[in-house]
């Protein structure tokens, strides 16, 4: 049974920093690959950033590019998010989600992740 679990997520104000944190356990990762989401009030929730666990390949959306960087440390079994320069219309619930079996894939989409986390929540003040 897969579990991720998110931390870090915060109020602060725009053009800041924030890391957040998805721990992951309950299997090896070594074949999946991690991704982050968000969701704002009213809205869909949207891909972010996603990075594959063995060779740490990443891709991200142009909306983030530039922006937020995800990363992974395997002796932790941690996902990160570095968010920096902050945008009040960054502010959404953060979701970290696993897609088990998809060496060389990056998904960008919710049906491409078979596992997620709970969410934290980041709010960012104008």
């Amino acid at each position: 049974q897969v579990q991720l679990v998110e931390s870090g997520g915060g109020l602060v104000q725009a053009g800041v920093s924030l890391r957040l944190s998805c721990l992951a356990s309950g299997r090896t990762f070594s074949n999946a690959a991690m991704g982050w989401f968000r969701q704002a009030p009213g809205k869909e929730r949207e891909f972010v950033a996603a990075i594959s666990w063995s060779d740490s390949n990443t891709y991200y959306p142009d909306s983030v590019k530039g922006r937020f960087t995800i990363s992974r440390d395997k002796a932790k079994n941690t996902v990160y998010l570095q968010m920096n320069t902050l945008k009040p219309e960054d502010t959404a619930v953060y979701y970290c989600a696993a897609a088990i079996g998809r060496v060389g894939t990056l998904p960008t989409t919710l049906n491409g992740y078979s596992a997620w986390g709970q969410g934290t929540q980041v709010t960012v003040s104008s």
